[in-house]
């Protein structure tokens, strides 16, 4: 039996996918060859994208292909900045994903001022959180849509508003949230910043949305590819693998419902049979995540305990996995560090079923209880 629980790492390609990837893998030629075979493989980058910005509602013309979603952001946040004369203050959370997060101490070395703003124990921050600190020296709001570890939505259209009205680049990482939850993208979004693995597509591909007429500087240098922003062939494989998964989020909510159904179900069911359990992130969160403490229970311990069992969560990030120091999201929202280390993720996809959830959850009653006997 294996029950995998930790979708926001990455998800199971979906059988559409693989298809389309094998079928890319048979075809011939570069998008950026004058001959037949490569203007027939520049028309099925082409599709490709129509594909993407359709799911988006926004313009062919606004999609730029990546390796990732780490290069999304990075693509993105030193894109905006390139383009700057002189330097100013950059807002952000502690809680953002380490694809943001890490680049902070060099930027703040290259003499930007870095605002941390504390989401606490709700895990959210609000447009209020941003509007205090907003001025007309901000070079930059870079923040994520929602969580990646706890779900958490930050209120990022709200934010967008302000960002507007400010003349302010406005980065978000929507990697969490792109076929969790419905959403449009908001006049005030200079640039978003998604990856293929977590909707069902290839690992190694991801894109950003970057607004019409919003100039960067770009940070892969080598040709044309991409409108001269990222330069180097295009991964059409990965593209018409991400292209696929993008095209199944058609019915989006009836997705988020299902997805939110069984989350409820999992911590229903947990929170009533199991003694101090706690929900991390005390705002509204997507539909498909649930971090939860289990007081008094070593949660690498359990993690490995349910491993062998065939269930498969995550203590946090993926980005993080490896070490064991406790997850840096949590302790930034103001958990105590004894609270953190009981504390695992899971995380559920369009192919988990209700008798897998009722089947994990027994498991984890079950190790949980004889790990807080030990």
């Amino acid at each position: 039996m294996k029950i995998y629980l930790d979708n926001n790492a990455s998800t199971p390609i979906a059988p559409e996918v693989l298809a389309a990837c094998q079928e890319e893998l048979q075809l011939l030629g570069n998008p950026s060859s004058t001959h037949s075979a490569g203007q027939e493989a520049k028309l099925r980058l082409t599709k490709a994208r129509r594909t993407v910005s359709s799911a988006l509602n926004v313009s062919p013309s606004e999609i730029l292909f990546t390796s990732s979603g780490t290069e999304a952001m990075n693509l993105l946040i030193r894109g905006v900045l390139g383009k700057r004369r002189h330097k100013g203050r950059i807002i952000t959370s502690p809680t953002e994903h380490a694809c943001v997060f890490a680049q902070m101490p060099e930027l703040e070395a290259q003499g930007y001022e870095i605002i941390m703003l504390k989401p606490g124990l709700t895990g959210q921050i609000t447009a209020k959180d941003v509007a205090e600190v907003l001025d007309e020296e901000t070079a930059l709001v870079t923040l994520m849509a929602a969580n990646n570890e706890t779900g958490v939505l930050n209120d990022w259209q709200e934010i967008s508003k302000l960002t507007a009205q400010n003349g302010t680049p406005f980065v978000v990482d929507g990697v969490a949230l792109l076929g969790k939850e419905p959403f449009t993208i908001p006049e005030g979004v200079t640039g978003m910043g998604f990856s293929g693995h977590k909707v069902h597509a290839p690992k190694g591909i991801g894109f950003t949305y970057l607004k019409r007429g919003t100039k960067i500087a770009p940070q892969l240098i080598g040709g044309s590819q991409e409108a001269n922003l990222r330069g180097g062939t295009e991964n059409l494989v990965g593209i018409a693998g991400l292209a696929c998964g993008v095209s199944l989020l058609t019915d989006i909510d009836s997705h988020a419902k299902n997805l939110k159904s069984l989350r409820d179900h999992f911590e229903k069911r947990l929170l009533k049979e199991l003694s101090d359990v706690e929900i991390n992130g005390k705002a509204v969160r997507v539909s498909n995540t649930s971090n939860l403490a289990f007081i008094g229970c070593d949660g690498e311990s359990l993690l490995m305990s349910l491993d062998l069992e065939g269930i498969f969560a995550s203590h946090g990030s993926a980005c993080s996995s490896g070490s064991l120091e406790p997850s840096r999201i949590l302790q930034e929202m103001g958990y105590p560090r004894s609270h953190v280390r009981s504390s695992l993720r899971f995380s559920f996809s369009r192919y988990n079923t209700l008798d897998e959830i009722n089947q994990a959850i027994d498991h984890i009653i079950r190790n949980v209880q004889r790990l807080r006997a030990i």
